[in-house]
């Protein structure tokens, strides 16, 4: 299956609010088609900058990068934003999207090892150049620590029993004798969902540090966005929805009073403002299931002081 950009047009447009001229950030380059979309609307003294870890997906990169001299791809996670972009000279930005999640050609190469539909190697690394594959976490992580990322990055209740399970199995090779191992040792499985889902999500999402790096990507985000810029964000499950909600919620409430009861106006802190959260359409989930869980949150950045 090729990867379908989801909520393309809401997210760009979003993004962009009526401009046509800037420089805006794509944090999760993919395979490039919020990227592509961006470009389209852009004038001619437009950049785009774009972040990726997967190393097929900067291979992407590098050739729309040969195709279009706006565009700059770097391999890096999105948590180094601010890093990245002040290093190339770029202290601020008109508008920061993000596409949270594993794109369709990660899931649907068995080779990645992020899905138990395919046989293959148990990695489930994005940048698989560096760090240990899912197999090799799974032969060094104890016991109770696996059972607590299981069920808090799974929000599996039955954790303890699988997190058993995989321990007393030794190495484990592969996605299929992983979900096998899941499978046996889940006493109850949900409707319409394989029995070790939450277990590979978990699993995925400690491997890849995917939660600390969008509690890293977002004030930096932030940051790097001037008065009137925009912060664009697509996630896939609650846990990555919920800390993008919490901060959007933070920055755009006004601090209380200093508690000592004295008449006095309040401290103006907000640096964002709502602007919209948006679901994928029901033609869209009919042309593309993974969109179904989609959420899109807008915000616009509010009291710069740097200009």
């Amino acid at each position: 299956m090729s990867h379908i950009s989801v909520l393309l047009h809401e997210t760009v447009d979003a993004l962009l609010g009526g401009r046509n001229t800037g420089i805006y950030v794509d944090g999760t380059f993919g395979r490039g088609g919020h990227t592509r979309l961006l470009l389209s609307k852009l004038d001619e003294h437009s950049r785009v900058y774009a972040f990726d870890k997967d190393p097929q997906a900067l291979a992407v990169a590098a050739q729309l990068e040969q195709e279009d001299p706006r565009f700059t791809i770097i391999h890096a996670s999105f948590a180094d934003i601010k890093t990245a972009l002040n290093q190339r000279g770029v202290e601020t930005v008109d508008g920061v999207m993000a596409d949270l999640g594993v794109s369709s050609p990660q899931l649907d190469q068995a080779e990645r090892g992020f899905s138990f539909m395919k046989d293959g190697p148990l990695d489930m690394r994005m940048d698989n150049s560096q760090g240990l594959t899912a197999a090799q976490w799974l032969v060094e992580v104890d016991e109770e620590h696996l059972a607590n990322i299981i069920f808090q990055y799974g929000e599996e209740r039955y954790s303890r029993r699988i997190a058993k399970a995989i321990k007393a199995a030794g190495y484990i090779e592969s996605t299929s004798q992983l979900a096998e191992i899941v499978k046996v040792a889940h006493p109850k499985w949900e409707k319409n969902k394989h029995a070790a889902t939450r277990t590979f999500q978990a699993i995925r999402i400690e491997i890849n540090k995917e939660l600390e790096d969008v509690h890293a990507f977002l004030p930096e985000a932030l940051d790097m966005l001037h008065n009137g810029g925009r912060l664009a964000v697509i996630s896939f499950h609650s846990l990555e929805d919920r800390i993008i909600k919490q901060f959007i919620q933070k920055e755009s409430t006004l601090a209380e009073d200093d508690g000592w009861g004295l008449p006095q106006k309040p401290k103006e802190t907000r640096r964002l403002k709502k602007i919209d959260r948006v679901r994928a359409s029901e033609e869209e989930v009919k042309q593309n299931p993974r969109s179904r869980s989609a959420w899109l949150r807008v915000a616009e950045r509010i009291n710069f002081k740097g200009e």
